[in-house]
């Protein structure tokens, strides 16, 4: 579990995900509403070198910005919960961009069988808990990479 305590600590957070991502990687972001993970978006697009300001794609489902390197694609699939359509999905899941998905449960036969699930969890106000799960070898180095900057125990 990696214990964070405010912003700046979340956004270290990002940064450190973000520098063992690679084209290609599919993220899970799981939560409450609040919990973060919009947050968490914004601050890996920040390390990617977003410069457009990265909000909720509630609306429009699927938004996708040009980082210094890479694409972020970043996909809220609230509004999808009773919803059997495929957006295309795999066209995003196979661009060599980082793709960062909200509220996953609700498109889960679309998503690659490998990928990478952080859960957020709202402990007060300011501090969340985070916990990673890797599924598949190449997301295992990267869960155990970050925990390890991150010094969880």
């Amino acid at each position: 579990m990696i214990k964070i305590k405010g912003l700046e600590n979340m956004e270290q957070f990002g940064e450190i995900l973000t520098k063992h991502l690679s084209a290609g990687d599919i993220i899970l972001l799981n939560g409450d509403l609040g919990a973060g993970k919009t947050t968490l978006s914004q601050f890996i697009g920040k390390a990617l070198g977003v410069k457009r300001n990265i909000n909720s794609p509630t609306f429009n489902i699927i938004k996708s910005y040009q980082g210094e390197t890479l694409k972020l694609h970043h996909m809220d699939c609230y509004r999808l919960e009773d919803s059997e359509e495929d957006l295309g999905f795999d066209e995003y899941f196979e661009d060599k961009a980082i793709t960062l998905i909200e509220w996953s449960q609700f498109i889960t036969e679309f998503l690659p069988p490998e990928h990478l699930i952080i859960n957020i969890k709202t402990v007060s106000p300011t501090e969340r808990d985070i916990e990673i799960k890797a599924v598949g070898q190449h997301y295992l180095k990267i869960k155990e990479a970050v925990e390890h900057e991150m010094l969880v125990d």
